[in-house]
């Protein structure tokens, strides 16, 4: 992996990913950085969005209709995800018991070095109205 350099844009892009508690794409992110940076440009942050990934800052999920959006992820959380509707709900790891007992199950020497998880569905208010 190269090394690169961490700019005020990226860190700008960073921190408004760090900061919300939504899971934006890159458009969000862009009108939200704009209000720091009022230069920046859409490709500065997707290019930005893209290195943040790589070096494990961020993670990219793949939303309904094949948005991707971003989260910054320091606490083991991990994403459900409506087919209908396209919202992401965040779910804990510690409330996932079994993938724990999955870890007993592992080849000897293994070391899992990072777990992602995706449930993709359809959410309570999408079911409800029977969309």
């Amino acid at each position: 992996m190269a090394v690169v350099r961490f700019t005020k844009q990226r860190q700008a892009v960073l921190e408004a990913v760090r900061h919300t508690d939504c899971h934006p794409d890159a458009a969000w992110v862009h009108a939200r950085v704009r209000q720091v940076l009022p230069h920046i440009s859409l490709g500065t942050v997707y290019r930005s969005l893209e290195a943040l990934v790589e070096e494990g800052h961020l993670v990219s999920i793949l939303g309904a209709g094949d948005s991707k959006r971003f989260d910054y992820r320091d606490d083991g959380h991990h994403h459900l995800i409506c087919k209908r509707c396209g919202k992401i709900f965040d779910v804990s790891l510690e409330s996932l018991p079994t993938v724990k007992l999955m870890a007993d199950h592992l080849p000897p020497g293994f070391e899992v070095e990072d777990v992602v998880l995706e449930f993709h569905g359809v959410c309570g208010g999408c079911r409800d109205l029977g969309n």
